[in-house]
């Protein structure tokens, strides 16, 4: 459109529109992830929200519009032509619409990983066949916000301001461009760095400075924004909160020491992961949570009855790439997850390497294609043997090969359960085999021949929780037949949290609220919910002191058997925000300082006892020496014993 403003007029109003576009977007998230942010209906702090969200959008449209506000103020005449403006205008509006999809497609996304989108997604799922099929399948789910975008899109061209041909004498026309580009140059450095005030940057984490509550974190960032500000930077660095290492290795330091059990058995193991199984979904673990209530897993209610889980138990990450390093190898996920870092090339040990010296047959199993999120490559690198995929069960003889076929992740986890049972009873004993299942993921389809059977509930995922569980049972049932069975440890974990329909579990630590049981068919451990905290990080160590390994090994957990209740903990990472559980409590501390403690009781985190809390000191010297541990290690390469 033709307009009368003057160029840096001109740019000053569209630039204004991008701000109009963004709010939009960011109450788009806000709408689609009402659930997450109902707590701020009628709630004090909404107006740091708002400035919260306008400092990030500053940054984001200072960085994404750098080059539009150079070609618009430059001080050459050609710019005053058609063809230079037509530029600018399709620059203006194609790379706009790209932040504009970013920030409408996150609002989908964040429902199942609780953060804005990072760069190093591209990397978690690269070479994912089936990214394009779920991308098409959430653009028909959420056409609303496909409409929206092309509602915005046609906006940013249409009410885009196009400078009047300027006309004034030669030098004034120099010297007014100049200095319009001195002030918008200023304005757009001070822009990308959030003021020039303090001597860094602004970045993820400085969002926390403006919410309410971590979960807060999200809706004040753009994903346009942490996108840019995680291109090429490393996530590690040395906090250095200790200089003495001596005074760190105090504290806390994750390499154990284990001592040779004489009483120890060379038991097979088995660690099944199942895909977003939060504990909110298991009745069992939930009569002081939510009294009276029966979730939607009989047969792991009924295995709970001779099985050991704990009274609190949490994930390490939120996304099913954050599982793998962190159950198997000890490795929680900080900033980001390990097998997208820079640092995954780092020597890295894990439960079946450190069997393997103990003579056992290793396998892994995932009924997705060999490719998928970056699985293969990670169990072998931590020493898996073999690794069974979608192309291992279609090729076998026992199977019906791709008729089991979901036709969007991989096989249904009926049949690739059974043919994990099969698989193991051919493997020589001792063995210790890991599998991960995969129906009850987005989009959430079951095989047709049970949509009555589990019918449609309160949410997409319920009916898959109950498919899977009804495969559990069918695998168990099948499995206590083979001669391995009773001397089988089984360890079944949640890879993390997913949808939610109660209250108590969208508060900052319970959404990596999950499943941690353990099973031993010989009976030789007594069943029941103890005392304690448990995490991901714990089975590597629980599973070595079980079978009686007795050499070093690096891992960020507990020996949850060999533990006293009172010394368990659990730690993870949300939005620039580290969450340390311990004793009664979590702490919540953002790199730099507490902002929060809460009792683990409090289940909807509304009371913080920040500065009353008595253990808040030591669980905050104990926070930073995780943290330091476990970034001097990632930076050094230090996450075996052979390089202490």
């Amino acid at each position: 459109m033709r307009s009368e403003k003057s160029a840096p007029g001109a740019l000053l109003l569209n630039l204004l529109l991008l701000y109009i576009v963004y709010g939009i977007t960011r109450l788009a998230f806000f709408l689609e992830n009402y659930a997450t942010y109902e707590h701020l209906v009628g709630a004090d702090g909404w107006w740091s929200i708002v400035v919260g969200g306008l400092y990030f959008d500053t940054s984001a449209i200072a960085y994404t519009n750098a080059l539009y506000v150079l070609l618009v103020l430059l001080p050459i005449p050609q710019k005053e032509g058609p063809l230079w403006q037509r530029i600018c205008k399709w620059l203006f509006v194609v790379v706009n619409s790209l932040g504009l999809a970013m920030n409408l497609g996150d609002s989908v996304y964040f429902q199942y990983t609780a953060r804005r989108t990072t760069i190093a997604f591209f990397s978690e799922f690269s070479g994912d066949e089936k990214l394009g099929s779920i991308v098409g399948y959430e653009f028909i789910q959420h056409w609303y916000l496909v409409l929206l975008f092309l509602v915005l899109a046609a906006v940013l061209w249409w009410c885009y301001v196009v400078p009047r041909v300027a006309t004034v004498p030669r030098r004034r026309y120099y010297l007014s461009q100049c200095v319009s580009l001195l002030i918008a140059a200023y304005a757009v450095f001070a822009g990308i760095r959030g003021g020039l005030w303090d001597n860094r940057p602004i970045k993820i984490s400085t969002a926390n400075q403006f919410i309410i509550k971590p979960n807060d974190a999200s809706l004040i960032l753009n994903t346009p924004f942490t996108m840019i500000r995680t291109i090429g930077h490393s996530s590690y660095h040395n906090p250095a909160y200790f200089t003495s290492n001596s005074e760190l290795e105090s504290i806390y330091s994750p390499l154990h020491t284990p001592v040779a059990d004489s009483t120890s058995q060379k038991k097979n193991i088995v660690v099944i992961f199942l895909e977003s199984f939060g504990r909110e979904y298991v009745g069992s673990l939930n009569s002081e949570v939510l009294p009276g209530y029966k979730g939607y897993t009989p047969f792991l209610d009924s295995l709970m009855q001779q099985a050991v889980s704990f009274r609190y138990t949490y994930a390490n990450g939120r996304s099913s790439v954050d599982a793998m390093p962190s159950s198997l190898s000890g490795l929680p996920m900080f900033v980001e997850s390990f097998v997208a870092a820079s640092h995954a090339t780092n020597h890295l040990e894990g439960v079946a390497s450190c069997l393997s010296q103990m003579g056992y047959h290793t396998a892994f199993f995932h009924g997705a294609p060999a490719s998928s999120l970056g699985f293969q490559g990670f169990t072998r690198s931590t020493g898996f043997q073999q690794c069974f995929a979608q192309e291992d069960y279609e090729a076998d003889s026992r199977t019906r090969g791709a008729a089991d076929s979901d036709n969007w992740w991989g096989i249904w986890d009926e049949p690739f359960l059974q043919y994990f049972r099969m698989k193991m009873s051919d493997m020589q004993e001792p063995f210790m085999t890991a599998l991960f299942t995969l129906t009850s993921h987005h989009p959430f389809h079951i095989p047709e021949q049970y949509a009555k059977t589990f019918p449609e509930e309160e949410l997409p995922i319920h009916k898959c929780i109950r498919y899977t569980d009804h495969a559990l049972s069918r695998f168990f049932r099948e499995a206590a037949k083979e001669p391995w069975f009773r001397n089988t440890l089984f360890i079944m974990t949640g890879d993390h949290t997913n949808m939610s329909n109660h209250a108590e579990y969208k508060s900052g630590i319970n959404q990596f609220s999950t499943t941690i049981i353990v099973y031993d068919p010989s009976g030789q451990l007594k069943p029941g919910i103890r005392e304690g905290i448990a995490q991901q990080t714990d089975i590597m160590p629980t599973i070595l002191g079980y079978v009686g390994y007795n050499r070093p090994y690096v891992a960020f957990g507990s020996d949850l058997f060999h533990t006293p209740a009172a010394d368990t903990w659990a730690v993870n990472y949300l939005d620039g925000v580290y969450q340390y559980c311990k004793g009664d409590y979590v702490l919540q501390f953002d790199g730099q300082q507490t902002i929060g403690v809460y009792r683990l009781t409090d289940y909807l985190m509304q009371h913080n006892l920040k500065g009353q809390c008595q253990e808040q000191p030591q669980m905050e010297r104990e926070v930073k020496a995780i943290i330091q541990q476990y970034m001097q290690r990632m930076i050094d390469n230090k996450l075996t014993p052979s390089y202490e």
